[in-house]
């Protein structure tokens, strides 16, 4: 009996060991671009840029490299902190190389398999192209993409790396982005509260207030900041009194005078990690944001008609409506997303 006994248990620790590997085994296991059930079809053309192991790991890996930089001592993920949602959190702009001042706060990295354009500004529509803005950028990374692949090129590792993800050892512009892209791409947001009662998952609910606060903001936000994405990836004029510098925001890229001071729609997502808020950083907080739209609305040129309707500028927020708003946003931040460990510096 006793023996028939110790075959039982022998035969439940080789089950719970092969268990613990297969579970291991699954964590491990790469399971490329996957997009959210709740979200819509990328826009990204993934055909034209598959998401690979090899691929992502050398994107991480070019991410967080300080090489990228002219004097080596920041990386993208310098202003793209994880636990900030890839934002520099506390900064009203961005810090490059030496200290230097940006214009513009850093924005966060997610979800950017949705979006059609890039940046507070505009001037990028493709992803792959995107990360040349901040590379050579004087106040930024200044540096040159042809002195980075001299650094890349002299690297055995980065040969290897390229060759297991491209195919050759030859590292040029064009795989260094789309490494870069495959890296990003996988920077999804997408398991917080909110979408987890999209998705109908067990034992996801919204409270009362929140629920409240999600009708308040299909009414009085819903219009730009469009679920499940929370932007509409537009550039919009919200009615921000001009800078000392005096930031024209789109039309910069564009030179259209209708494009004077119109900004991208930022995500509402994450909005517990990634103060201060607006192109500029200039709101500290979510109070700061609300009292903006209820009541310091300027009439600036091109404002948005949806701010000035019938000659009525902003949004009427009431103190209770504040609350139960804020509650209904709390639901977009996704604590999975800020700690995923493939995501950060190996």
């Amino acid at each position: 009996m006793k023996y028939f006994k110790y075959i039982f248990l022998l035969l439940v620790f080789v089950y719970a060991c092969k268990k613990s590997e297969d579970v291991q085994q699954q964590t491990e296991t790469f399971l490329g671009f996957q997009s959210p059930k709740n979200f819509p079809a990328p826009v990204y053309n993934l055909a034209n840029n598959p998401i690979t192991k090899e691929g992502f790991e050398l994107g991480r890996k070019l991410f967080y490299d300080v090489r990228l930089s002219r004097n080596n001592t920041i990386s993208c993920g310098s202003c793209h902190i994880q636990s900030s949602a890839f934002t520099q959190h506390g900064h009203d702009v961005s810090h490059g190389i030496e200290d230097r001042l940006g214009t513009r706060n850093s924005p966060p990295i997610m979800n950017l398999a949705w979006s059609k354009a890039f940046m507070w500004g505009g001037g990028v529509f493709d992803l792959d192209l995107q990360p040349i803005n901040p590379i050579t950028a004087h106040e930024e990374m200044d540096e040159s993409l042809a002195n980075v692949l001299t650094k890349l090129q002299s690297s055995s590792t980065y040969k290897n790396q390229f060759k297991a993800a491209f195919g050759t050892d030859e590292i040029n512009t064009a795989r260094l982005m789309k490494a870069l892209s495959q890296f990003m791409l996988m920077c999804i947001s997408s398991n917080s509260k909110y979408d987890k009662v999209m998705r109908k998952e067990a034992n996801a609910s919204f409270t009362s207030t929140e629920l409240a606060g999600y009708e308040i903001f299909k009414e009085k936000c819903g219009s730009c900041h469009k679920e499940p994405l929370f932007t509409d990836g537009e550039f919009r004029n919200n009615g921000l009194a001009p800078s000392a510098i005096n930031d024209k925001g789109l039309y910069g890229a564009t030179l259209i005078s209708s494009d004077k001071y119109k900004f991208k729609v930022p995500s509402l997502r994450n909005l517990k990690y990634t103060a201060p808020f607006m192109h500029d950083g200039r709101f500290l907080t979510l109070d700061a944001v609300f009292q903006h739209y209820s009541a310091e609305v300027q009439p600036t040129e091109n404002l948005d008609p949806l701010l000035n309707r019938n000659g009525v500028r902003g949004i009427s927020i009431t103190a209770d409506e504040k609350n139960k708003l804020t509650a209904f946003l709390n639901t977009l931040n996704d604590e999975d997303f800020i700690n995923n460990k493939t995501l950060a510096e190996q």
